[in-house]
């Protein structure tokens, strides 16, 4: 195990603690401590499918919930109303409850599952885990390609599950909240988890696949960063300092809540390029531009004629 890392110089016997393990890993020199954690701990698992598996699903659980919390303690603080964009609108804990309850089935029964298979697929189409890790300029782009990527993913097949039996069937569950919350972000039908979750964790796979040029490390990443984007959106809060404020491209809770609050429109992730482009935009603002437009358009037609 110790060659898969790169470790050739460092003698690991079997059957060690992951603190001595990690004791030996630290004299390497070159490994910054996130490497040599994350070393330490395939050497000490001693079985990668097993390793990837526990490691990206405790990934996702800390993260989702742990990204929820603020979120939650945010709607139970009263100073926070002014910035709430349906400030009259807040979910009980009943509520609360029960859509955790709803995300915890899919996480286990849905999720958990495909999670063990990961590892294999990894290996297979060439997904390194080894140290050092890749640079940083490398994962912020990969990291930023894969947000563009999935943002045109979910823009088009959010957009198509909002059309007859699939809203009515699928997509139905996800908006029965109209004024989202934090831990709703992942609240829908098993259908939908997979056919849009697909653009997080597929959208690397394949990237892998024509480049083979990714690490695990990256995927963790851009699955964590995807997950804090999915949540705030739904988080209905709009603040003087939301990303979008400074990257005028970012949805952002605005642009998320505007699509549950009207039930169409605002279809993409995490950019507002797709609904600009397709003109899909939500709520009043964007109502009353295509008014204009259109209204501008039939002047322009009735002076010609």
């Amino acid at each position: 195990m110790s060659q898969v890392f790169g470790l050739n110089s460092v003698d690991i016997p079997s059957k060690e603690t992951f603190s001595q393990i990690y004791g030996t890993i630290k004299e390497v020199p070159g490994l910054n401590f996130f490497e040599k954690i994350w070393a330490s701990y395939y050497v000490y698992m001693d079985n990668d499918i097993f390793a990837t598996g526990l490691l990206f699903f405790l990934l996702h659980e800390v993260m989702y919930f742990g990204r929820c919390l603020p979120w939650y303690i945010i709607d139970r603080t009263p100073y926070f109303k002014k910035y709430k964009i349906q400030p009259n609108v807040y979910p009980s804990d009943k509520e609360q409850w029960e859509c955790t309850k709803s995300v915890l089935k899919s996480h286990f029964f849905v999720e958990a599952f495909p999670i063990w298979f990961f590892h294999p697929i990894c290996e297979k189409i060439g997904v390194s885990y080894d140290v050092p890790f890749p640079s940083l300029s490398k994962i912020a782009i990969q990291v930023t390609i894969f947000f563009f990527l999935e943002d045109a993913w979910h823009y088009w097949f959010h957009r198509g599950i909002h059309y007859g039996a699939f809203y009515r069937y699928i997509h139905k569950q996800h908006h029965r909240y109209a004024a989202p919350f934090g831990l709703a972000a992942e609240y829908a039908h098993p259908i939908e988890v997979m056919l849009l979750g697909f653009g997080t964790v597929g959208i690397p796979i394949v990237w892998c696949y024509f480049t083979r040029d990714l690490h695990l490390f990256t995927i963790c990443i851009w699955i964590t960063l995807r997950l804090f984007q999915a949540i705030d959106a739904h988080s209905g809060y709009e603040f003087p300092i939301s990303l979008h404020h400074f990257l005028f491209i970012w949805a952002g809770a605005d642009h998320h809540d505007e699509h549950h609050h009207h039930f169409i429109g605002n279809y993409a992730s995490s950019f507002r390029l797709w609904d600009y482009i397709l003109d899909t935009e939500a709520g009043e603002t964007a109502k009353n531009t295509r008014e204009n437009k259109n209204k501008s358009k039939a002047e322009k037609v009735a002076t010609k004629n």
